[in-house]
Parts: C-alpha cells; structure tokens; sequence
C-alpha cells in the first residue's frame, strides 16, 4: 500500500487552492467574454457586454445553495454563470442576509454607472433580477435619472408595485413570469412607466410555480439571453 505523507498531501492541497485562485484573477484581470464576476471586475472592456444579476431573498446570507422544502435548490451561481455565454460578462454579487432592496439598489445603480463611465453603452448593460432581485433592479432605474439601460424581471412583479406607485422603469424592459407561480405580469408597471422605449413580456409554464427560476433551465435562460444579445445590438 502507498502511503502519502500527511504534510505533502496538505501542500498539494494548498497549491490547487492556489492555482483556482491564481485563474479567478487571471480571469477577472484579462476581462475575458463570458465570464462570472462576484464583484465588479477589475478590467471593463467598452465593447463586451454586462449583466448585473440580483438573485432572490433565499440566496442571501453565507449560502449560495440554499435549499427550499418546496422548490428545491436555489443554485445562484450555476443560473449567473448559465446567462454569461458569449459577449455576456455576468457581475452576480451574494448579498447578506436581511439586505433591505433600496439600499441595495442603490449599489446596484452605483455599478451601472461605473460601467458607463468605463465607455460601456447603455445597450449593452442589463440589470437582471429574479424575485427580491427583480424588485431591487425596478428600483435601480429612478437613481439612473433615466439613462435608458435595460432591465429583466423574472417573477419579480407582485403586490408590492400598486403600494409603491413611485417606481417606475425607463429604457427598455423585459418581463418573465411563471403561470403556476404566484407573481405574475409586470404589465402595470410598465404602464405607468412613461420614460420607457419598450417592454416585452414572457408568461412560461413548466409547472415549477416559484421554483422555475431556481436553476438554469432553458425555458427562460434562452429567452432572456437572446433579449440582451438583442438589445446589445441595438443601434443607438
């Protein structure tokens, strides 16, 4: 029988941590097409395009995974890393546990911006969120003062829109919701938000109720993918 030094096995261990470590920042550094970002990347290329995703209320706090007793696994990083495919740069930051949605959208306008001053066009930046996310990212747009970026809301639109008449979307907007869930249409928000170009919006029905948007399925990973390639390529 083999017997490996304890030490030497440790060491081993140390250097692939080390080397993981050594490609994430790599990774990040170069700015590479497609790639997943926890936090604003360190290197912002004007003609790649960006995604900022706001997951759910489960996901926050120290677990990314955490599990539903009726949905399953929310798996947060397998759905960022699903939407970052060819000149999609995913920044998907797990937020805390109890993060209260303006002061979070704040952040989140604060990282448009930074990516607007870096020379990135308003076309090519989209804010994503699903549930809780989506809220945060209807919120994000009036600290925008209008900049026309877009906006995803996946089972984002419930009762919370006719007790806050103030929010309101500009840009363009895209809405997905699931039939046997409980949040529905986000159609009275984008009513009442006249500084908007356009909104589009897709009912899916997989029978997932709230769950759907739990993992990367391609029921509504294509269909959100293709609208930001869509608007990446719109003429400004």
């Amino acid at each position: 029988m083999l017997c490996v030094p304890v030490n030497w096995m440790i060491a081993m261990q140390v250097t692939n941590t080390l080397r993981a470590l050594i490609a994430t920042l790599l990774l990040s550094a170069t700015g590479t097409a497609g790639a997943v970002y926890p936090t604003m990347p360190n290197v912002i290329n004007a003609d790649e395009t960006y995604m900022l995703y706001a997951h759910g209320l489960i996901a926050e706090g120290d677990d990314p995974r955490p599990v539903h007793s009726r949905w399953g696994a929310d798996d947060f990083p397998a759905v960022a890393a699903a939407i970052a495919k060819g000149d999609i740069n995913a920044i998907a930051y797990h937020r805390h546990k109890e993060t209260e949605p303006r002061a979070y959208a704040v952040r989140l306008a604060q990282q448009v911006r930074q990516l607007l001053m870096a020379d990135v066009a308003p076309n090519r930046i989209t804010m994503v969120g699903f549930s809780r996310g989506g809220r945060i990212a209807a919120y994000a747009p009036r600290r925008l003062k209008g900049t026309p970026v877009n906006t995803v809301i996946l089972a984002g639109c419930g009762g919370w829109i006719e007790e806050e008449e103030g929010v309101v979307l500009s840009g363009t907007a895209f809405s997905m919701y699931e039939t046997s869930d409980t949040p529905h249409s986000c159609q009275q928000l984008a009513d009442r938000s006249g500084a908007m170009t356009s909104f589009e919006e897709l009912a899916i029905s997989t029978g997932k109720e709230h769950g759907a948007f739990y993992r990367p399925i391609p029921e509504w990973v294509e269909p959100v993918i293709a609208w930001i390639e869509k608007q990446a390529r719109a003429e400004q």
